[in-house]
């Protein structure tokens, strides 16, 4: 017997090979679906028809982008470049990534509102079953389908995808990276690691800077908790870094030593340079308000020509009902997660998880809460990953510890600051299901004190007691991702969730994302 036999005694004893058996178990999976297999079937089908629905209502969408996918499915070079006409006379403001799947679809199906839309949809479909699949390596199967619930009603989620902005295969794609370092910390392979950052890479070729925010976070964690020698952590970070460089730089030398006479301006640089743009309109000038060319700019004294900054922005009337439902949550759960986790050695992966994503969400939210250049409410987007997998790691790994008093405490007052938060932010739209935000604080709040009681031992009690936690949660954010998902959306700042009173809509024309 071969030392892989003896190894695999199940598998040399039954006669049947490997493949073969994992062929049978996957057979005997659709012909008897387990609750696992059933439940997440069913999130990723109810996502689809979220985002799905009604979808050609909003027509072109933001036809600037709109018009560059046309032009693409006229010209190969307009495709390469991501011009805005077939003429090539000038190109988006943003890189072509998020471009080229709408103009490969288009090429496919012809130019139409589905062509440009459906792939948004379907790479938002991709984003939940993603994070499911990374939440579940560490913290099991509720969390991830917690994680992708609260990831795919993100009312902001809903809106863009839905929409053409570069945002959606943003998300995407810097959720792969998410479960390619997960990956590579549970062994310390290179090539998880290296996949990581070509993720990144081309995330930066969707919107540019903004793919890099989870960067330093990403590279902490693994040099921290890698299962290999400090030295080999090292060289492997050079090289995934290596990998961000190349997959990202490549499109960019590309443009650079290309003849300016022979392509198009490079629209929202100054120069017609790339190089410009990458560290001018989208880039630094991000943060200082210094945009060259933009309608705004930094306006000094904790605001600017984009609104009030500093720390509490994402809480304000103009970006709290986009994503910011379940923060105060996510927050909380990242100190308890770490709390849990304190004395475990330096390589647990539960720990690295919540300093992973814990780090994407903090990382990310300062940025865009101090950034004095360009921003727009959908951006928030890019945090709703991060709240959906905190939220699903922290409450499932606090319900699996509630015979304990402090893990009970922690999950009421998580629960009691949810709806707490939830019922401000309904009640930015006074006319809008006015009884939504009393019907969920008065159950949210009660079923938070239930919560501190000591368990019961009937499943039952258990169940309809989690089913409670989620539905009173998850009610405000559901009810404007509905609304959302029912209200066609044009233009280029668009905005998820009903009207708000006193939010402050961003100057005109400034940028299209």
């Amino acid at each position: 017997m071969t030392d892989h036999a003896a190894a695999s005694p199940s598998i040399a004893h039954s006669g049947v090979a490997a493949p073969d058996r994992h062929r049978t178990t996957l057979l005997a999976a659709v012909r008897r679906p387990s609750w696992t297999t059933l439940s997440l079937v069913g999130l990723l089908a109810a996502t689809a028809a979220l985002y799905l629905w009604g979808l050609s209502a909003s027509g072109w969408a933001n036809g600037f982008y709109s018009a560059a996918v046309q032009a693409a499915s006229k010209s190969w070079k307009s495709f390469l470049f991501g011009s805005f006409d077939s003429s090539n006379f000038i190109t988006v403001d943003k890189p072509p990534a998020s471009l080229w799947v709408m103009d490969i679809s288009a090429r496919l199906f012809g130019v139409n509102a589905g062509s440009i839309l459906v792939p948004q949809a379907l790479e938002g479909v991709a984003s939940v079953g993603l994070l499911y699949a990374t939440v579940r390596r560490h913290f099991g199967h509720a969390a991830g389908l917690i994680a992708g619930a609260v990831l795919a009603l993100t009312p902001v989620a809903v809106l863009m995808f839905r929409y053409n902005n570069p945002d959606s295969l943003l998300v995407l794609l810097l959720v792969g990276s998410a479960y390619a370092l997960t990956r590579a910390l549970e062994a310390g392979r290179t090539r998880w690691l290296i996949l990581a950052g070509v993720l990144i890479g081309f995330g930066f070729l969707a919107k540019m800077m903004g793919a890099f925010l989870v960067l330093p976070g990403f590279a902490a964690v693994y040099l921290l908790a890698a299962p290999v020698s400090m030295w080999r952590r090292i060289w492997q970070l050079l090289a995934a870094g290596a990998a961000v460089l190349v997959s990202a730089g490549w499109w960019v030398a590309v443009v650079t030593l290309w003849p300016a006479a022979d392509r198009p301006y490079i629209g929202g640089s100054t120069n017609n340079s790339e190089l410009n743009l990458i560290f001018g309109y989208n880039g630094l000038g991000r943060l200082t308000g210094s945009e060259t060319g933009s309608v705004g700019g930094g306006g000094g004294g904790g605001t600017s020509a984009w609104g009030p900054t500093g720390l509490l922005r994402m809480f304000n009337s103009t970006f709290g009902n986009q994503a910011s439902w379940l923060i105060p949550a996510a927050l909380l759960l990242i100190g308890a997660l770490l709390w849990l986790r304190w004395r475990a050695p330096r390589t647990d992966g539960r720990r690295a998880a919540a300093l992973l994503w814990g780090s994407w969400l903090v990382v990310t939210a300062l940025v865009f809460s101090l950034a004095q250049g360009i921003i727009h409410p959908y951006y928030t987007v890019a945090l709703a990953p991060a709240i959906g997998a905190l939220v699903g790691m922290g409450g499932v790994e606090l319900w699996r510890r509630r015979d304990h008093l402090l893990a009970r405490a922690l999950l009421a007052v998580a629960l009691a600051g949810t709806v707490v938060w939830a019922y401000a932010l309904l009640a930015q739209s006074p006319d809008w299901l006015p009884w939504l935000r009393t019907a969920v604080l008065i159950a949210g709040l009660a079923t938070s004190l239930v919560l501190l009681v000591p368990p019961l031992r009937w499943r039952i009690a258990a169940v309809v007691l989690a089913g409670c936690v989620l539905a009173t949660a998850l009610a405000g954010p559901t009810a404007y991702a509905i609304d959302t998902a029912a209200t066609p959306h044009s233009g280029s700042i668009p905005s998820a969730g009903p009207a708000v009173a006193g939010a402050n809509g961003a100057p005109g024309g400034g940028g299209t994302g």
